[in-house]
């Protein structure tokens, strides 16, 4: 495992794998990785030859300059924790590394980028692409791994391949939770203990969210989610949409066409988390 800081030494190192024929896989993060990242990392091992891991915290992403001062930043533990499964290259570069100038490209989703995390988040997935297609560009990955608790990150990234024509496969991966169905996110670090004795209220939500399904309406099960969050003083609903999980048009009614996704984003106290169950598949 090598850890890079400058594109330009990794590139001179993928260079040469590419030059044996070996397939490189790509995962990118934002650091403070756990068993989620970790399981995007494994997955990646075994479809690719070369593995590499991104560590950067994106500034373009945070419309909250606070959330972005606050997010976890923990090389030494990332690099400890990559050392235990197939990674060969490390790149963690600095802000000016990634962006020599600032990057002012305007990417247009349409409704991808205007519901749920959009209308909280104005500018979020602008963001999102700008770095992602930039370290695309960067590492030029036959693979790329991302994990489907980020929905509709997920959708967005789709998309921005489509419109870039850009030859990387995206592979979704699975939601990784904690033993009491918490899922992991690199934010959870920053819950009180109250709030993460709490939180788990969130998965065992959704999962009898999926349950009532079968015998309530869209509408139904819409106020169930919200109704059992907001009784929890200790958390607060952002919102909770049952959305098409390639259009993310919300769902009227299950005989609706496509596969139907719940996507939840609340508050944990100060803590921003989301989480998503698929209803039918």
């Amino acid at each position: 495992m090598k850890l890079y800081t400058t594109i330009s030494s990794l590139q001179e190192a993928l260079k040469g794998e590419r030059a044996k024929g070996f397939k490189i896989g790509f995962v990118p993060t934002m650091g403070a990785l756990h068993k989620g990242h970790l399981s995007l990392v494994e997955r990646a091992g075994e479809m690719s030859d070369i593995v590499v891991v991104s560590i950067f915290v994106n500034p373009n992403q945070f419309n909250d300059k606070t959330d972005l001062a606050n997010y976890p930043r923990t090389l030494d533990s990332d690099m400890a924790l990559l050392g235990t499964v197939k990674c060969d290259y490390i790149i963690c570069p600095s802000v000016t590394e990634i962006y020599p100038v600032p990057d002012t490209r305007k990417f247009e989703f349409g409704l991808l980028e205007t519901v749920m995390e959009g209308q909280f988040r104005p500018g979020h997935f602008n963001g999102v692409a700008q770095v992602v297609s930039r370290l695309f560009e960067i590492v030029v990955p036959d693979l790329a791994f991302f994990g489907r608790k980020d929905f509709q990150q997920l959708a967005i990234i789709k998309d921005l391949v489509r419109q870039l024509k850009l030859p990387v496969g995206i592979v979704p991966c699975n939601i990784v939770r904690e033993s009491d169905g918490l899922a992991m996110s690199s934010r959870n670090k920053l819950l009180l203990p109250q709030h993460r004795e709490c939180a788990p209220l969130i998965y065992h939500t959704l999962s009898e969210a999926k349950e009532l399904s079968f015998t309530k309406t869209v509408a139904e099960i819409k106020a169930f989610v919200a109704e059992r969050i907001n009784s929890n003083s200790l958390l607060t609903l952002e919102y909770f949409e049952i959305v098409d999980d390639t259009s993310l048009i919300s769902v009227k009614d299950w005989k609706d066409p496509g596969i139907k996704v719940g996507c939840i984003a609340l508050y944990a106290g100060k803590v921003r988390l989301i989480d998503n169950i698929i209803f039918t598949d």
